[in-house]
Formats: C-alpha cells, structure tokens, sequence
C-alpha cells in the first residue's frame, strides 16, 4: 500500500477506526467473511439502516461526528453516518474516505423546508471505497424504515458500481438533484462544511440551528 492510498486507512480524532468499539464492530459484522466485497457490503447495510437518519443532529463541533459516538448513538445525519462507514470500512484494511455533494432535495419535509429556508443541501456526506483497484461511491444516508415510510427508494450496494441517491422517488416525484460535486477528503472538513452552510442559510440561521438542534448527550 503506497502513502497515498495509506492515509485513506489511517484512524484521526474524528474517524477513530482503532478505537475499541469501531473494531469489535467491524470484527461482529463481517465475521466469517473473507470476500472484500461482502465485508464492505455488511458494513454499509449496517449503517444504512441500523443508524437512523436524523437530519436535526447536532453538527457544529468536532465531538458531534466522531465515529465510535454516532455508533454509541445510533443516529446521525449524512454526513456523520458516512464518517461511520469510514471509520468501520478503515478497521477492516478497506481504504475510504469522506466525500461531499451539493445537492437538491425536491421532497423536503415542510419541517426541514422551513429550518434551513431552502431544499438545497450545502454539503451532503457519503464516502468512497477502495475496491479491487477503483474507488466506488456508497451513501448510507437513508435508512430502510424511512425510506419505505416515505416512498423513497433505498440506495442499494453491491460493492461494484457507484450507490447514489436516486432522481426520483417510487411514485415518480422528482426526488435528489446533484449540483455540485466538492471532493473528497481524509478527514472532515468541518470548517468548509460550516462555510457552505453560512453561504447557503445564512449566518443567522445557522446560528440558530446550533442552540435549537446543537445540544446531544455525552457518551
């Protein structure tokens, strides 16, 4: 494995893949697995749906998005459940890293519509894998329950092709747009996150999102 490729498997304070849970995590999921592909698959459709999808999780400080706490809470939005699967898929020798979108959300809840002031998603998280020879895109952000609750169609993976949010929703509704893509990155880029929220919110309404949604229980 060349220095490159390295860093994209090497823990940080954020994706703590060395910590003792992320490991014993990644031990319980993919024991008895020996195929690359089936182990990344186990990893995703655990964080696809055993992490419920909140959009309304605290999300301003670094503690909000280490990974061994989203999976000690069970809950996260996008961008922290992606942080997740990095971390799992890190702990098993897979190489990922963090990778962010702008995007439109045509069937926002009125609730969200009127928080954020807008159905456009600043920085929308998900995460590449390394797999036999190519980086394969793979968004966890929905969890089964919601989306069956909600008429979407869930983001399937099989380890191979690129797992993206679909157009449209099962009854034809113009869903997910893609505006933008931002890149990639070893490890969260928590400032240009909160930048990009500022540029598309607002400073004031970021501002109150943090003390409305900002607070969660330490673990």
């Amino acid at each position: 494995m060349n220095l490159q490729m390295g860093k994209y498997l090497t823990p940080t304070p954020i994706i703590d893949c060395d910590s003792p849970a992320i490991q014993e995590k990644t031990k319980d999921l993919t024991k008895g697995q020996e195929n690359v592909i089936e182990k990344a698959k186990s990893l995703f459709y655990f964080v696809r749906d055993e992490i419920k999808y909140n959009m309304y999780s605290p999300f301003h400080l670094f503690k909000h998005y280490r990974a061994s706490t989203i999976l000690s809470r069970g809950e996260g939005y996008c961008v922290q459940k992606a942080v997740l699967l990095t971390a799992l898929a890190r702990a098993i020798g897979l190489p990922a890293r963090l990778r962010f979108a702008k995007l439109r959300n045509y069937l926002l809840p009125p609730r969200a519509l009127e928080v954020f002031g807008t159905n456009i998603m600043s920085a929308h998280g998900y995460i590449e894998l390394y797999i036999r020879g190519k980086w394969v895109k793979a968004t966890p952000t929905f969890d089964l329950k919601m989306c069956q609750e909600n008429r979407i169609i869930p983001v399937e993976f099989d380890g191979k092709n690129d797992a993206m949010f679909h157009s449209h929703n099962r009854d034809g509704k113009l869903h997910i747009e893609y505006i933008h893509d931002c890149g990639h990155y070893q490890d969260v880029p928590l400032d240009k996150i909160l930048n990009a929220w500022v540029k598309v919110y607002g400073f004031e309404r970021v501002e109150w999102y943090k003390t409305t949604f900002g607070k969660t229980k330490e673990h």
